[in-house]
């Protein structure tokens, strides 16, 4: 499968608390041209909802606590973050497809880092002022889970850098 979009412009810019990416007073627009139609497609209206017991007995501690209680997995110790395979990511919470393998890189701060999502109504962002100072958490669309936070400061086209917990993601490997 393969996802195609289009950068309209790159340069300096800011994020506003919609999670609306300006570049120089533009907006950075990459529409995701995909099959809604495809096994792994992130388009979905039905969300996930299920009670906290319902939760701990599907997901294991280390995912409940991030998942679901916001918590952070300790950098470098995530079993994705040296992944290199080609495939995707999903949701450990729900099966939703988040990342692509394409859109991974190595940032250095000790978890999966991505460029952009595999679509953008798979992921909702969300001010976030805890810690003392201002970050956009990043979270399921589906279900709610959180998975991390995005920053501006990755590479081209994006400029951004989603930084995912390794226990928030499940990786189907791509076959041959």
């Amino acid at each position: 499968m393969y996802f195609t979009f289009f950068v309209k412009w790159v340069g300096e810019y800011e994020i506003d608390l919609t999670g609306t990416v300006k570049m120089l007073q533009k907006t950075l627009e990459i529409p995701m041209l995909d099959s809604p139609d495809s096994p792994d497609s992130p388009h979905t209206s039905e969300k996930i909802v299920r009670t906290e017991a319902e939760w701990r007995a599907l997901l294991t501690p280390e995912q409940y606590q991030i998942l679901r209680e916001k918590a952070t997995e300790r950098a470098f110790t995530g079993v994705l973050t040296e992944n290199h395979e080609t495939g995707n990511y999903h949701c450990a919470g729900c099966g939703t497809l988040l990342f692509l393998s394409g859109a991974k890189f190595d940032s250095g701060c000790g978890w999966p880092s991505f460029t952009l999502p595999a679509e953008s109504k798979a992921i909702e962002e969300h001010e976030d002022l805890s810690l003392g100072r201002r970050r956009i958490e990043v979270t399921c669309a589906r279900c709610g889970g959180h998975l991390g936070h995005v920053f501006p400061d990755g590479p081209a086209p994006t400029g951004l850098r989603y930084c995912i917990n390794s226990a928030s993601l499940t990786f189907t490997k791509q076959q041959p």
